[in-house]
């Protein structure tokens, strides 16, 4: 069953700049989070953003006691401010953008998220991305290596690319377990470690669905669009999520992107928010116990001045 992570630290930190405003969930998922949104500040209204159908149609349900509070919107948080413009939203009280994947979609063994099940080799989150299948069959082993090293930090990211395309010389690789396979004849992994496939499976998961491309942006727009005292929330969920958002705060905090030896700052720093949270949130222990994949979770907030 899914659970969101860090529920309550959210909810306390997302309280609304304005009572009667409205609050972006810029990835609303199963909608548990904008369900705990919705309950706490009862005078605001909820705009759910979401590209996977199947999550809207599942937050519908779970919301519709709510009314006319709650608008949901097709599309990739990425898009913010058009989606906004359509929804005749100017500004808003507060925005959240939780950028895991969701356990429907983890669990879902038809699509293909991971190598738990023997499934097609999909991870798509939205029907506009391109499959896993896609890119491990088309792609060159250079540009494989690439993405497995950049988006997975593999260590072995060249010898697996290399398995990869002489595997599918001999038939196309189409499921999760074949490729799975692959990557365990060429790394192995001690009892206790983690599956060897995890960090090839990552890295093809955040490219098939562009993941990191435009997060740093979408952070601008959210940020530009905040009223004043509304904060935003950002949880993510690896290494690569975090320091994008990390470094897009710390940059909207005014710290100086120049180089050290330029005499005169020529980026133009400003200090738009102010950073809530010197350190990530993190779940609890007994958040871990309840529910372990909250273990790689971590929040950072932020107020506009």
């Amino acid at each position: 069953m899914h659970q969101s992570v860090l529920l309550s630290e959210i909810v306390e930190f997302l309280r609304p700049a304005r009572d009667d405003g409205t609050l972006v969930d810029a990835t609303i998922g199963l909608g548990g989070h904008a369900e705990a949104l919705l309950e706490r500040y009862p005078r605001t209204n909820l705009l759910g953003i979401d590209r996977d159908p199947q999550a809207l149609a599942a937050s519908a349900a779970r919301l519709e006691r709510f009314g006319n509070r709650v608008t949901l919107a097709q599309g990739r948080h990425e898009t913010l401010i058009d989606i906004l413009k359509k929804q005749n939203i100017e500004s808003v009280s507060g925005l959240l953008a939780d950028l895991g994947v969701s356990s429907m979609q983890l669990d879902d063994a038809s699509r293909g998220f991971s190598f738990r099940y023997d499934a097609p080799l999909d991870m798509r989150m939205g029907p506009e991305s391109k499959t896993a299948a896609d890119l491990v069959n088309t792609l060159g082993e250079h540009e494989l290596a690439t993405i497995l090293r950049d988006y997975g930090e593999e260590p072995m990211a060249r010898r697996i690319a290399k398995a990869i395309v002489a595997a599918r010389a001999e038939g196309a690789i189409e499921t999760t377990a074949k490729l799975a396979e692959i990557v365990r004849s060429v790394k192995w992994s001690k009892p206790g470690q983690i599956d060897p496939a995890t960090l090839t499976f990552q890295a093809l998961r955040i490219a098939a669905n562009e993941e990191l491309i435009g997060l740093d942006k979408f952070i601008d727009d959210a940020v530009e669009v905040l009223e004043p005292n509304a904060r935003i929330a950002i949880i993510s969920f690896h290494s690569l999520e975090d320091r994008i958002v990390k470094r897009a705060l710390r940059r909207l905090e005014g710290e100086c992107t120049c180089p050290p030896n330029l005499p005169v700052c020529g980026c133009g720093a400003k200090e738009v928010v102010e950073i809530l949270t010197s350190r990530p949130v993190t779940a609890s222990e007994e958040e871990v116990q309840r529910n372990p994949r909250s273990r790689s979770a971590k929040l950072r907030v932020a107020e506009k001045k």
